[in-house]
């Protein structure tokens, strides 16, 4: 028998995950291909939700079917390089930007839509993150800053807390969100100077990406609690994967779960065009009939967004079922559970 690698350990590699049995040794010299081209890493919390979950290790395990490249697949997905100003910060629409402070992650998600970048390098260097900064200063129209990465969240509470009391300085900027998995993947990491570190801020707010209920072990859940216990605002995103969440009862199962943990589901994404996550992604119309289903079952809390991120940095456009359609005098408008039903505009004229 196999011995087991060190609890504590993350699993870096291909020989690392055969070892634990998440991957086949019959594979590996094909998923070596696969990591050298996207790394490999897996926290100790995914890696034990792994071993029972097929859809916790189809998300973090390298798969042979990366090696199949679509001639839709881009390099770029979302446009993030169409919008820098200045290394290290992406403005795509007047009132926000996003902030890429690092380029690593806890784990490393096999679909991930900046696998070309996230996992090559480290943190933004400090001339490059004063420089964003200084753009983010003299741009007035800037209200939101996003921080993502990679994630966020591996940066030390000092460095996070330093980061925050630079943008609170800034008058105009409003709300701070900050992108991450930590809580979830990396829970131990939700520290009382992490959370201290989000308070520099009057408006932080945390969202979550998560895919799965399996993801949320008893100490991500403690860790979320903690957040939420301490006034910290939670979003949720998720991502809509093939062999994952693409059925009505696993996404039911995640956002009733996320709701419970005072955490509210904002975005349901469409998966991106990235090189070679093409296995993971359905059609739009299987999309779109999933939040349909959904929305008959579950209150409006519980629900988030069906958006598309267009290919060449276009933006985000909401892709959910179409309820209603005018038939030339009225509106004909479906229910939850597919009656149709006519409907009037008011008459101004």
């Amino acid at each position: 028998m196999t011995a087991l690698l060190p609890q504590a350990r993350a699993l870096h590699s291909v020989a690392d995950l055969v070892a634990e049995g998440l991957a086949p040794a019959g594979d590996a010299a094909l998923l070596e291909t696969v990591a050298q081209d996207f790394r490999v890493r897996v926290t100790p919390q995914m890696r034990d939700a792994a071993r029972t979950s097929d859809a916790v290790a189809r998300q973090f395990v390298p798969s042979t079917q990366e090696l199949t490249i679509s001639p839709a697949d881009l390099a770029d997905p979302i446009g993030d390089d169409a919008h820098a100003p200045v290394p290290g910060l992406t403005h795509r629409y007047p009132d926000r930007v996003i902030l890429h402070v690092t380029k690593t992650c806890e784990v490393y998600c096999r679909f991930c839509f900046r696998r070309e970048t996230v996992g090559e390098t480290g943190h933004l260097p400090q001339a490059q993150l004063d420089a964003a900064l200084d753009y983010i200063a003299r741009t007035p129209a800037i209200w939101e800053v996003i921080l993502t990465g990679g994630d966020p969240l591996v940066l030390s509470a000092r460095r996070i807390a330093d980061l925050l009391a630079r943008l609170k300085a800034i008058p105009h900027v409003g709300v701070i969100r900050l992108h991450t998995r930590v809580p979830v993947v990396a829970p131990e990491r939700v520290t009382d100077a992490l959370i201290a570190a989000l308070r520099q801020h009057p408006s932080v707010w945390v969202v979550i990406h998560t895919n799965h209920a399996d993801e949320l072990t008893g100490a991500a859940r403690a860790a979320l609690g903690r957040l939420a216990d301490a006034g910290v605002p939670l979003l949720s995103q998720s991502v809509l994967l093939r062999g994952v969440n693409d059925t009505g009862e696993a996404l039911e199962a995640l956002f009733r779960a996320l709701v419970r943990l005072r955490v509210k589901p904002y975005y349901l994404h469409h998966c991106d065009l990235a090189r070679g996550a093409g296995h993971f992604r359905t059609t739009i119309a299987t999309g779109q009939a999933l939040m349909a289903a959904l929305r008959g079952r579950l209150s409006g809390t519980c629900l988030p967004t069906y958006v598309l991120d267009l290919p060449g940095g276009f933006g985000k456009v909401p892709v959910g079922p179409d309820y209603l359609h005018h038939d030339g005098e009225r509106w004909q408008v479906t229910d939850p559970n597919g009656k149709v039903h006519a409907y009037c505009d008011p008459d101004h004229s």
